[in-house]
């Protein structure tokens, strides 16, 4: 299918072929009719992307200050590397668009194949000709709203949303500042409401195109005076800014045109120094209102379809979709003499020349419209997805019977930004196929890394003859599901840490292991398979005594919406993180733990049992501590590891330096950070090529899962738990 899409590092604006997107549980594919471009939200973020590097750091100070820190912690190289590969992630551009259901994921009751609807969110509702959108982003459309007036849905929400929080009354004089077209949106919607509405814009055309509309509108240089005769001299009750400018201008007007005790609400962008003056001795009310309404930037509602219940928050940003609706069906609410411009997806480029300014023409509402998919795409009727995209460039390399043919599942920032650079660069794996759910980044990943073909299904690589190993480098929730599936496909499985987050996901591994038939699972544990892991091991391999081990983790503070935080998704930072240190403390002591005993610091609202000490006990008698902390400073480096056993001291600074201590002599060696990844991967494709026994052996890989669950047991019942 064809999709509009932005690069950040390049600022290039272009249209993609990628694979259809698969809809998951909760989530419905829909072929899109019509999708109405953000002439703010898009265009700041358009004209962001094509700035310089210096530009683009002068506006985002706060971006430049996480880079320092990183380099502060990683060195400048790494930091540069991952700052451009972030950088070059494909942005899907959109988040209001129309059209009509093709397929469903599970889970969605109430909606069905052929209905037509509208669909909202970034990220979802994207410049494609099909979206998949969760269900509390989707709202069905009567016969009566066509699919151009419907694509206008999320913005009227936005619109709409922002009256609210003014809290108007029938019969209230409210003025709307900026008529553009979030300003006409709104002004109609608090017409519609019973309110007497005055529109106030410095551009003629559109003061003009108000006064069509059946409001009342004025030019900016008349507006006090207007404002007065408006509401007898009283002021307004309400005053709804929806400018899109850097200037201050707008919240001035508001208070001189506001009677006393009034409300201001900022919809759009603009300027935000209050003058204190009017603001006090009028003692107004200033919001700056928040998207579409209440489950905005919520995951648990938008992502997991977990509504908010209707006695405790009437108006969600789904009920005000269906508002929306309503008023369209209504004929309350006019956007057809609002749109200027329409662009087929073939040409959407275009699109961003009007509203950024490159070509000189009046715009208000401007749509991009899409062809019948029917003709122009195929899609499987079983499961929605789409047939194979084969980037152009670069070429696959072609393999020997001694390669390992891979298929990737996922292809997120990890993924591009640290496995998938290391996994290019050996000779003896040939990269066959890339899948992820929404199909941009695996063709994207597939152009860049040089892979033979994206799909969106994990059906495409699991079922592929081809493919005779599987790396899968999704989120937490879907590693065990797809470890065990792979198995069952015969592919040797690498799959990244965690490799479950529950028990039951285990066990289901482990039932699976047994019967493997040959093939090999692997997980990415890789801090044991870098090379100063490796001296440092070896240091201690004669040892006859048990080993004392430490590990200090300055994790860094993640905020608790995160969904590594979500026990479903991430596991916890103990299970989706913690694993890989417990897992260096079993390779240095040769087995994993038996017992553990943890204790935290106060979450206090701010951290989620993500301050841990965990002190594990081994089958010789060993002790391994690690402590996994949030509370600390980013930019001071984040691992250190020190080991005492046997009249022998050795201390790993970060995968930086080893310094061994032993006689009273002291030896430091010291390279460029290596955290094993390269290592990992040598390792497995050379089990599978020679066909050894697996890299990490599996009462370890198993043993180190079992001891993340238990940590997190031992932390909440405060007792010793035996693993």
């Amino acid at each position: 299918m064809k999709q509009l899409i932005q690069n950040m590092k390049t600022g290039q604006t272009s249209i993609e072929e990628v694979p259809i997107p698969t809809p998951r549980r909760g989530q419905a594919l829909v072929r899109v009719a019509a999708s109405l471009v953000s002439a703010g939200t898009e265009r700041m973020l358009v004209e962001f992307a094509e700035k310089s590097l210096v530009g683009k750091a002068r506006s985002r100070p706060d971006l430049v200050r996480q880079v320092v820190d990183r380099m502060k912690r990683e060195g400048m190289l790494p930091t540069l590397q991952a700052a451009f590969t972030r950088l070059d992630q494909p942005i899907a551009l959109g988040y209001s668009s129309a059209g009509t259901i093709v397929a469903l994921g599970e889970g969605m009751e109430g909606f069905h194949i052929g209905q037509r609807v509208a669909c909202a969110g970034g990220g979802y509702a994207v410049h494609a000709e099909y979206n998949v959108v969760p269900r509390n982003l989707l709202t069905p459309l009567p016969d009566s709203v066509d699919f151009e007036s419907a694509a206008f849905t999320t913005l009227g929400a936005i619109a709409l949303h922002g009256f609210r929080l003014a809290k108007p009354q029938i019969g209230e004089n409210v003025a709307v500042i900026g008529m553009g077209l979030l300003g006409l949106l709104t002004a109609q919607i608090a017409a519609a409401a019973g309110c007497r509405v005055m529109g106030v814009d410095t551009n003629p055309q559109r003061v003009a195109l108000a006064s069509s509309l059946g409001l009342s509108a004025c030019s900016r240089d008349q507006a006090e005076e207007a404002a007065q005769a408006f509401t007898a001299n009283r002021g307004f009750d309400a005053v709804l800014i929806c400018a899109d400018t850097a200037s201050s201008d707008p919240v001035e007007l508001a208070a001189v045109i506001a009677r006393d005790r009034a409300r201001v609400v900022a919809t759009g962008a603009v300027g935000l120094n209050l003058p204190r003056k009017p603001y006090y001795e009028k003692e107004l009310s200033f919001i700056n209102s928040r998207s579409y309404g209440p489950g905005r930037y919520d995951p648990s509602y938008e992502e997991a379809g977990h509504d908010y219940p209707l006695g405790y928050v009437r108006w969600t940003e789904g009920r005000n979709f269906e508002a929306i609706i309503d008023l369209l069906a209504s004929g309350k609410l006019q956007v057809q003499p609002l749109i200027t411009h329409r662009f087929p997806i073939e040409h959407a480029v275009e699109a961003y020349k009007v509203i950024t300014g490159k070509k000189a023409e009046p715009f208000l509402g401007v749509l991009i419209t899409y062809p019948d998919q029917g003709e122009s795409t195929q899609v499987h009727k079983e499961t929605g997805t789409s047939v194979r995209v084969s980037p152009s460039a670069p070429t696959a390399r072609q393999a020997s019977p001694g390669h390992v043919r891979l298929g990737v599942l996922g292809a997120g920032n990890f993924a591009s930004a640290t496995l998938l650079p290391v996994i290019q660069k050996m000779t003896n794996i040939k990269l066959i196929g890339i899948a992820s759910a929404g199909g941009l980044h695996a063709a994207h990943a597939a152009r860049k890394f040089g892979f033979a073909y994206a799909a969106s299904s994990d059906d495409e690589i699991l079922n592929d003859p081809e493919i005779n190993a599987v790396a899968i480098l999704t989120r937490h929730d879907s590693h065990a599901d797809l470890a065990v599936r792979a198995l069952r496909a015969g592919k040797h499985v690498f799959v990244e840490k965690p490799l479950a987050v529950n028990r039951e996901q285990l066990s289901v591994i482990s039932e699976q292991l047994l019967n493997a038939d040959n093939c090999l699972l692997m997980t990415g544990f890789n801090r044991r398979f870098a090379p100063l892991a490796q001296q440092l091991a070896a240091y201690f391999a004669q040892r006859a005594e048990a080993i004392y081990m430490h590990y200090r983790v300055n994790a860094g503070h993640i905020p608790l919406n995160h969904w590594l935080h979500d026990s479903d998704q991430g596991g916890g930072r103990i299970i989706g993180e913690g694993c890989h240190f417990i897992d260096f403390l079993t390779f240095l002591a040769g087995a994993a733990p038996v017992s553990v005993t943890a204790h935290a610091l106060p979450d206090a609202g701010k951290y989620h049992e993500d301050n841990v000490s965990m002190t594990f006990a081994f089958p010789d008698g060993s002790v391994g501590v690690v402590d996994y902390l949030a509370n600390g400073d980013k930019s001071f480096p984040k691992e250190r590891v020190e080991v005492f056993c046997g009249g022998r001291i050795a201390v790993l600074d970060d995968f930086r330096a080893l310094e061994l201590v032993h006689d009273g002599r002291r030896k430091v060696i010291r390279q460029k950070q290596d955290k094993g990844w390269r290592g990992e991967w040598e390792a497995f494709t050379r089990s599978i090529l020679q066909g050894g026994p697996a890299p990490i052996p599996y009462e370890q890989v198993i043993g180190v899962t079992k001891a993340a669950f238990a940590a997190v047991e031992a932390l909440r019942s405060s007792t010793r738990v035996d693993i």
